[in-house]
């Protein structure tokens, strides 16, 4: 058993090590010199269509700060698209979690007609491809003369059916006894809601927090079609606008781009856990 622990640990330590390869490999060339990524990256395009193998350079020649300089202080148009994915992600995350708990509570722990047709429509939902629902957001949106508007992106983030359903698996954990001995008690529907459900699903909220997070900030399709102003367009799309000449800075943008997800994972690994372990279970 010992060796198979053993054997198990060293294998996944040199998978992990082999996903980690391209963020050092990035890492460290985002501190190479603009002279020194044209040096050794010059003849990317024609290794590339001619099939041959390219060497990848780790370790720089000297360490320099010029990619960052140039990304934060001289191009505008990155620190632009930086605040937009804020404005996108900020409103979103918060009023996504809101509407869900809310729903999620009445699902879970209210009784009314149709409960359990509505609550499969809103699975049906989670489950289509993000495809599939596109054209029909895109009409929703035009009617309401929406498009190129950063609502475009906001309202359908918002009123996403993934959030109820991992929510309504953490409060169908909750005892029914518990809600009906404080109804009892004198407290209102508005007094279980923020004394009872809300403090036992708060790894529910953080995980769901985390999720939505991750997922508006790496929006891409949305903004390609919602919207039709570039000056409007997330930080997700920057590095697509990049061209081949300007490899250096796509090194420096990856690596501030990857920041905040990195961070906010490793803050919120055991509630990333949690919400997977919530949603296997069934009232």
């Amino acid at each position: 058993m010992k060796k198979y622990d053993i054997r198990t640990s060293i294998l996944i330590i040199i998978l992990a090590f082999i996903f980690v390869i391209p963020l050092i490999f990035t890492f460290t060339n985002s501190f190479m010199s603009r002279g020194e990524i044209n040096d050794h990256y010059s003849n990317y395009s024609s290794v590339s269509e001619a099939g041959e193998y390219f060497s990848f350079k780790t370790i720089p020649d000297q360490f320099s700060l010029a990619q960052y300089y140039e990304i934060l202080i001289s191009k505008s148009k990155f620190i632009r698209m930086l605040w937009n994915s804020i404005f996108y992600t900020v409103p979103i995350v918060v009023f996504h979690v809101i509407v869900s708990t809310m729903a999620a509570f009445i699902f879970a722990k209210m009784e009314f007609r149709f409960k359990e047709q509505i609550f499969f429509i809103y699975i049906v939902l989670m489950l289509m491809p993000f495809q599939v629902i596109l054209v029909p957001n895109y009409l929703v949106l035009e009617k309401m003369n929406l498009i190129n508007n950063m609502l475009s992106i906001i309202l359908p983030g918002i009123f996403n059916a993934f959030g109820v359903f991992l929510l309504r698996q953490f409060m169908a954990s909750i005892p029914d006894e518990v809600i009906e001995a404080s109804l009892v008690d004198g407290c209102s529907i508005f007094d279980v809601f923020r004394h009872i459900i809300l403090p036992n699903v708060k790894s529910g909220i953080a995980a769901l927090s985390i999720l939505t997070f991750i997922d508006t900030w790496n929006l891409v399709e949305q903004p390609l079609i919602f919207l039709n102003d570039t000056d409007k367009y997330p930080m997700s799309l920057y590095l697509s606008s990049l061209r081949s000449s300007e490899l250096g800075i796509s090194f420096a943008a990856s690596i501030i781009f990857m920041i905040p997800v990195l961070l906010l994972f490793l803050y919120g690994e055991q509630y990333l856990i949690d919400g997977i372990t919530h949603t296997a279970i069934r009232k």
